[in-house]
């Protein structure tokens, strides 16, 4: 008699870092109740808040939340987003998967079941342990929820020479799987970057896969206190980074490169030779060669990718 092979679980960790966010939480917590893939947990800590986020998120934990909803609270100062939610990839146990949640936004009924599909999906087609992150496309919003626009869609396929000139992986999108979220265990991101492009960066530096979801999961709110928020907005994006200027990306995209090489045990031989050139390329002929040699060292959209790389050839 042939046994029937067991079925994957489909559990998944859902993290949420609160801070001050009493505005918009009750809608986003309305959401994750309202979704399809009801197989889920929610971890959560409250980052030193002075309003009432705590108390509000306690009384859906022992109301519409009861059964779901776990706080941790191993650490009570205040770490801020990506310290927050490293330490809540620290803190909780091993889960099939983990998904990223924000306090402001609403996610669409069907955000878990897509993207937990898509992920199983994906690891039809990889070795067992292949580090795997879905991320998609959002509706971007105002504070109250008038849709303005659909976040960009990708023109080339992520990898990891790509990983290093932007972040496509929205953190309240994303799903990693279990092999995905050990290398982020114990291993938070350098100064300059949040959880969700490190997890990108992780991921695809390890030889894993980065799915993008072309549908909208969510409602992406655009309000004076976003952290960091989704300029839809092609010239604001662009006078943004010319107010940054070539030495703040530069600065972040060589300390990434060097924070990876610091950890090699976890980096996949293309990886390894990638990052090696870039940290010997340090002419201007070196990187014009570096650049015809790796084409998806580059950003999605062209005119970006020109500055990305005027930066890159004449940065010190």
């Amino acid at each position: 008699m042939t046994q029937k092979r067991a079925e994957p679980s489909r559990h998944i960790a859902i993290l949420l870092s609160l801070y001050n966010g009493t505005a918009y939480l009750d809608a986003q917590l309305a959401s994750l109740l309202a979704q399809t893939h009801t197989d889920w947990t929610l971890y959560w800590r409250d980052d030193a808040s002075t309003d009432n986020s705590k108390s509000r998120m306690r009384a859906f934990a022992e109301g519409p939340g009861q059964g779901q909803c776990i706080e941790i609270t191993s650490r009570h100062e205040r770490l801020g987003v990506a310290g927050s939610y490293a330490h809540l990839l620290d803190a909780i146990p091993d889960t099939p998967y983990v998904a990223f949640a924000d306090q402001d936004d609403i996610w669409e009924p069907q955000k878990l079941e897509w993207a937990m599909n898509a992920t199983q999906d994906a690891a039809n087609h990889h070795p067992v342990g292949t580090p795997l992150l879905y991320c998609a496309r959002q509706y971007l919003t105002n504070a109250d929820l008038v849709i303005f626009q659909k976040s960009p869609p990708l023109r080339h396929r992520p990898d990891f020479p790509a990983s290093l000139t932007q972040n496509i992986a929205t953190g309240h999108t994303v799903l990693l799987n279990a092999a995905a979220h050990r290398l982020l265990r114990n291993n938070p991101p350098p100064p300059s970057i949040l959880h969700d492009w490190w997890a990108y960066l992780l991921t695809a530096a390890a030889g894993g896969e980065i799915i993008f979801d072309t549908r909208c999961v969510s409602y992406y709110r655009q309000h004076a206190h976003n952290t960091v928020g989704a300029t839809g907005s092609f010239i604001r994006r662009a006078w943004a980074a010319c107010r940054r200027g070539p030495r703040a990306f530069m600065t972040i995209f060589h300390a990434n490169v060097q924070h990876l090489l610091n950890q090699p045990e976890i980096l996949s031989a293309p990886t390894r030779r990638l990052l090696n050139d870039i940290v010997q390329a340090r002419t201007f002929p070196a990187r014009l060669r570096l650049l015809f040699r790796y084409p998806t060292l580059r950003r999605q959209r062209f005119s970006e990718n020109t500055v990305f790389r005027i930066w890159y050839l004449f940065s010190r």
